[in-house]
């Protein structure tokens, strides 16, 4: 996470959405940076501890701004990301698991550590249904993310990618895809309003 206080903007790092090209193209402005554990610090954790401290401490309510992306490419891009060689015998491997496997036990109330991914509907929505966020943009949107970042810091960003992870395929049958958007139905839900404005949801917040 980044907080920019002459730009008044947080940008969450949700992880699998390909937001650290920016982070790092933009960290050197940043007042305040989490990083390590802390970097994917969710919603719900900075409306509770972090917003009431930046507001207290520096008369400070900066818009947020995050990026989501369709809820099975998501789980998807962090299948491929653990199938890497370099952690193959790892307990956090995919290496040999299918993508079906992968989601079974990513849906698990206590899941395996090679399906520990959390999810962006735990990161971005609170237990009430909000959404305090108010730039919502659709990872497919690169250039609106981009374009929208240009444009509040006033510069061009040169970007280079990051955690890319390995083509490999990851077919899903009808039953277990049914059974992930049952069970992340309000991720799905978002997904798709965001989609529907045209990949960038705007929202005025208080």
């Amino acid at each position: 996470m980044l907080i920019f206080f002459k730009e008044n903007l947080v940008m969450f790092s949700v992880p699998k959405t390909g937001t650290t090209s920016y982070e790092l193209a933009l960290r050197h402005r940043a007042d305040i940076i989490l990083a390590g554990r802390r970097k994917h610090t969710n919603v719900s954790f900075y409306q509770r501890k972090l917003a009431p401290f930046l507001r207290s401490a520096y008369s400070l309510t900066p818009e947020r701004m995050a990026v989501i992306r369709h809820p099975l490419e998501h789980m998807r891009s962090w299948y491929r990301y653990r199938s890497r060689d370099e952690l193959e015998g790892q307990p956090n491997s995919t290496k040999g698991l299918s993508f079906d496997e992968f989601i079974e036990a990513a849906l698990e109330d206590d899941p395996p550590p090679f399906a520990k991914v959390g999810s962006q509907q735990g990161f971005l929505i609170m237990a009430k249904g909000q959404v305090p966020v108010h730039h919502l943009f659709a990872y497919e949107s690169q250039p609106k993310i981009r374009g929208f970042l240009e444009k509040r810091f006033q510069t061009e960003l040169k970007l280079k990618q990051y955690n890319v992870s390995p083509d490999l395929p990851a077919p899903i049958s009808a039953e277990i895809k049914a059974r992930l958007h049952e069970k992340r139905a309000p991720e799905f839900a978002l997904y798709e309003q965001v989609q529907a404005a045209d990949g960038y949801l705007r929202q005025v917040l208080d």
